[in-house]
């Protein structure tokens, strides 16, 4: 193992933060070969400095942990929050309640998965987030996005006026986490549909990333 690397030859580095070292090691057989756990923590203390000894591009990170002071996944996320420009925090929990989301996001985290996710799933979630995008299981989305404040209508201002409406129902459904196929199933569209409508919001924002998209739509409360 190489330390204070995010990423190898071997594929995207992730550390693993869950309490039940069952579940580790059945979540670690599930990852896809993109990925390398560098290692794995079943503490606040633990996964503190297992973070900070490897520095990995993404930390899969159970929101309910035993030590420090009762935090939990968030105390995690504080005792790192130098290295959040390079390592980012991908909380995964058997929890769905809005309280724990809001926590961990406020925290610093780029995304919350529930534990019902299947291997190929969570090892796409893993990659999106390495590279700087935000996820969310669809229904838990909706808790960030009210939590921050974005259930006011939002002005129509020019930026908006650059979008047509599909373009515009794209947008919101990727702000909320949805991925490719699942926007393609709400709106009766094709996958490459819907990438082209991403790539032309991107292209008419002048954004870089979906992380962007939802950062973008929750300042303007579009949500």
């Amino acid at each position: 193992m190489t330390s204070g690397t995010t990423t190898s030859d071997d594929g995207i580095n992730v550390v693993v933060v869950d309490d039940h070292a069952i579940f580790r090691s059945g979540l670690k057989a599930d990852l896809d070969g993109r990925l390398r756990v560098v290692a794995e923590a079943d503490t606040v203390e633990s996964a503190v400095a297992a973070i900070r000894a490897h520095r990995p591009a993404v930390v899969l990170l159970d929101v309910h942990l035993p030590g420090g002071v009762g935090g939990g996944g968030a105390e995690v996320i504080a005792g790192c929050r130098d290295l959040l420009g390079s390592t980012r925090f991908l909380a995964l929990s058997v929890s769905d309640s809005a309280e724990d989301v809001v926590t961990v996001i406020r925290a610093g985290a780029r995304g919350y998965v529930t534990k019902t996710i299947s291997g190929a799933e969570i090892s796409d979630a893993v990659v999106r987030v390495a590279g700087g995008d935000a996820v969310f299981s669809p229904r838990l989305a909706g808790f960030v996005l009210d939590a921050f404040g974005t259930g006011t209508v939002a002005a129509v201002d020019d930026e908006l006026d650059r979008l047509s409406a599909r373009e515009l129902e794209v947008m919101r459904l990727i702000a909320r986490g949805y991925s490719y196929k699942e926007v393609a199933r709400e709106l009766f569209i094709s996958v490459k549909t819907v990438e082209t409508h991403v790539s032309a919001v991107l292209r008419k924002l002048q954004l870089s990333s979906r992380h962007e998209i939802s950062r973008w739509a929750a300042d303007r409360r579009l949500l």
